[in-house]
């Protein structure tokens, strides 16, 4: 079967053969398309009202490359290209997704409730560092118990390593990762295991090199409203309904012509609008809307700002039509815990952090309104009413690895006994865990900031990385900043890849055991009572000795009930629940009194 999202912009093959092309470019008094194959390689498109141009062409084809020259001055690549198969300042091609036979008919996707998620990066997992490198590992992926793959932006990006945050092409996905047939074959492959496909996507920016848009349609931004990369994208200003359009559409593209799962949007709280219905809102209504009830799609939130109006069942009549949202406050609280740090965001969590996970464990988010110290301001919303799955969780994940100097993954300053109990803790509360690339086998290697810029771009990046940490003593002088990685170095990104040899050592073969056993306990004890499960129905508390007690009452008359003592002191002076013991960090914790240092119950009861 074939699958292809119809576009009101790019180009578009038809059925007798020809190709439609279309541009927005409000600010252009002329457009012409560039053939290179064609003799003259130039044929005008015909202005339309509004500030679109059109063309329809027999003489391209699937395979032929094109570019739009601007007012006889400039030429650039579609915006809503397909592919680039020379990067984002080369010239785009036409591709006809009615090529690419789908295979996948009978899968409709997964329930949330199931999600477990691993988060990757294309270029970092695999030693190929491509597409084809991820498909090799999905039976490793599915064997470890996860049910849904997610990918760091594709979105093309400038040169040969990326993190994904600064693309500039959001319909092309990047092609030193290879080309869309083979994003496709992978997402294939992954639904022949059971296995999700989410991609996370950046609707709030586009990156610094490589955006052409303001040469033709500069109504594409909005100078009413900041972000930290500049003006913010114009959802809410004059001429923003074809904006609008082309980020909606996006996500109807990757979901529908990619047979995607679901996307994560990135930082959402950079979108501005102040319109009705918000973009957020719009979004998700229409991807509701477009695609029948029987299919399983997946929509997550990155929002700093804990607004939790957006999250919630699709039964509400209003945007709460999102899956869930990334928690940062509990990995926050539990990082502290871990670790003992204060400096940054983590001082809004260093007073009480026990209390702080607690509170994320039974009512979603640690700040509901509270005051924040950090941001100077007050943050969140009530989100004690939403059922757990409208959290994901996560003690790594890219950014809390990445947004360090040198990239440290967690065991690197936190005692292994420590990380065992939070992960016993992550991976078997109700909300959906999420894991980082590698952490389940107790990687190594570092997650570095990596780009591939050039020129003053890259020496402006470069000095901009290591300026982020002139204010933490460790780098208050010029030559201690010196030592942090240089993100546009080859370097950078080679040290970034996963090191899969390691896995023949016995720490890391330990590590891996660890989580299987968590995950398939997961799967088979706590996923079957989740289903349904509403808000309201988890209470937790603090005792005197420092121990955490949290219940859950889940939807089908069990109960759920955690008990850690995360410190070093022993804690339990009342003694140790009794009952249907589900989990045990320590074998011997059923014949103790009192629970030692670092450790976790779980127990499950009717």
């Amino acid at each position: 079967m074939t699958r292809k999202h119809p576009m009101p912009f790019g180009a578009e093959c038809l059925e007798d053969g020809s190709v439609r092309f279309r541009l927005w470019a409000p600010q252009a008094k002329k457009v012409e398309l560039c053939l290179p194959s064609r003799r003259g390689g130039l044929i005008p498109l015909a202005p339309l009202p509004e500030g679109w141009f059109q063309l329809l062409s027999g003489e391209a084809s699937a395979g032929s490359r094109y570019k739009f020259r601007i007012d006889q001055k400039v030429e650039v690549p579609d915006p809503a290209s397909r592919f680039q198969p020379s990067d984002i300042h080369g010239p785009s091609e036409i591709v006809d997704p009615a090529k690419f036979d789908w295979r996948d008919q009978g899968w409709q996707g997964r329930p949330w409730s199931e999600a477990v998620i691993y988060e990757l990066h294309v270029g970092a997992f695999s030693p190929e560092g491509d597409f084809a490198g991820v498909e090799k590992r999905l039976d490793y992926l599915a064997d470890l118990g996860v049910t849904a793959v997610e990918l760091m932006p594709l979105a093309d990006f400038p040169g040969a390593r990326n993190w994904g945050y600064d693309g500039v092409l959001p319909y092309a996905p990047d092609g030193s990762y290879g080309r869309p047939e083979a994003l496709k074959t992978l997402i294939q492959a992954a639904h022949s295991k059971g296995l999700m496909v989410f991609l996370d996507v950046v609707y709030n920016h586009f990156g610094p090199e490589g955006n052409y848009l303001r040469a033709y349609a500069p109504q594409f931004f909005s100078s009413r409203h900041r972000t930290p990369w500049g003006d913010a994208i114009n959802f809410d200003g004059p001429a923003s309904r074809p904006v609008r359009d082309f980020f909606i559409h996006n996500a109807l593209y990757w979901l529908e012509e990619f047979h995607l799962d679901g996307l994560r949007l990135d930082a959402v709280h950079a979108i501005f609008d102040s319109s009705e219905p918000h973009i957020l809102t719009e979004l998700a209504e229409t991807v509701r809307n477009s695609f029948g009830p029987e299919r399983q799609i997946h929509l997550i939130l990155e929002n700093a700002n804990n607004e939790s109006r957006y999250l919630g069942s699709q039964a509400k009549a209003s945007a709460g039509w999102y899956d869930a949202q990334w928690n940062d406050d509990i990995h926050h609280a539990l990082h502290v815990l871990l670790t003992g740090e204060s400096d940054g965001y983590y001082s809004d969590y260093s007073r009480d952090p026990a209390c702080q996970l607690g509170r994320c464990l039974a009512e979603g988010f640690a700040f509901q309104g509270e005051y924040s110290p950090y941001h100077h301001a007050v943050r969140g919303e009530s989100s004690v009413e939403l059922t757990p799955s409208a959290f994901v969780s996560f003690l790594q994940n890219h950014d809390q690895i990445g947004n360090r100097a040198f990239g440290e993954r967690i065991l690197k300053f936190a005692q292994p006994a420590r990380l065992r109990a939070a992960m016993a803790i992550l991976s078997l509360a109700p909300s959906p865990p999420l894991l980082f690339m590698g952490e389940e086998f107790g990687a190594e290697t570092p997650f570095l900031f990596f780009c591939d810029f050039e020129g003053d771009l890259a020496a402006a990046v470069t000095e901009g990385r290591r300026g982020e940490f002139a204010r933490f003593a460790e780098f208050s002088s010029p030559q201690a900043r010196a030592r942090i990685p240089d993100p546009n170095s080859a370097a950078t990104f080679l040290a970034s890849k996963l090191d899969w040899d390691s896995l023949s050592r016995p720490g890391h073969a330990g590590w891996l055991e660890f989580y299987r056993c968590l995950l398939k306990l997961r799967r088979e004890a706590i996923v079957p009572h989740l289903p349904g499960m509403p808000g309201s129905t988890a209470n937790f508390r603090v005792c005197a000795d420092g121990s955490l007690h949290v219940n859950w009452k889940l939807r089908d008359g069990f109960s759920l009930g955690l008990f850690a003592n995360l410190k070093e002191d022993w804690a339990g002076d009342g003694g140790i629940p009794q009952g249907h013991w589900l989990y045990a960090s320590h074998p011997s914790l059923e014949d103790c009194q009192r629970m030692p240092p670092w450790s976790v119950v779980w127990m499950l009861q009717s």
